[in-house]
């Protein structure tokens, strides 16, 4: 989950797995799989930066590495 800012200053907390696209044109738009849309205002390099963080946080990424190292 990630946490985002409405144009409008509400604060929302996103489920990251569920987001499609991430545009900025100029405010940031977070599509999601179900089919909403979301504008914030957060920079689309946050969105990336909060979503990465998320995933790791699950264990979706950062373990390739590691995984690479025992095939070895």
């Amino acid at each position: 989950m990630i946490r985002v800012t409405t144009l409008r200053g509400e604060e929302l907390v996103l489920n990251a797995l569920f987001i499609e696209t991430v545009k900025a044109e100029p405010d940031t738009i977070i599509h999601l799989y179900n089919g909403k849309t979301y504008i914030v205002r957060e920079t689309k390099q946050q969105i990336i930066d909060r979503t990465t963080a998320f995933y790791a946080s699950i264990g979706l990424i950062g373990t390739t590495g590691i995984r690479g190292e025992e095939d070895e």
